[in-house]
């Protein structure tokens, strides 16, 4: 799905951990509440500004990227991120999902990657 936000178009991708690691339509196992993931994001320079979002989300601001996590869930499965800057955003979630055993779902096609 692309939107368009400030005139910069944005990718939106869906962050997950398969509960299968071989098998990424096996579903979704949790990534932590949203104190850990603060935690597990913080060293790929991915950390909120500290205002609360709309509708319960905390927005997290990485290089080329924006993600989206839910403040009131204990636990969250997923998250999604808006990519305005492929080229800088690609290498951060290709490092992220290959050290945090994640992976990207494409939520138009379902199409899974990483």
């Amino acid at each position: 799905m692309r939107g368009e936000s400030w005139g910069v178009a944005s990718r939106q991708i869906i962050l997950f951990q398969p509960s299968d690691p071989d098998d990424a339509a096996a579903g979704m196992a949790e990534l932590g509440s949203p104190g850990t993931l603060a935690s597990r994001l913080r060293p790929y320079n991915i950390a909120p500004d500290g205002a609360k979002g709309a509708m319960g989300t905390t927005s997290y601001y990485g290089p080329g990227l924006v993600i989206e996590v839910p403040s009131a869930a204990d636990q969250i499965n997923q998250l999604m991120a808006s990519v305005d800057d492929e080229e800088t955003a690609w290498p951060v979630l290709a490092r992220l999902c290959r050290e945090q055993g994640w992976k990207l779902m494409d939520p138009e096609s379902g199409r899974t990657f990483m």
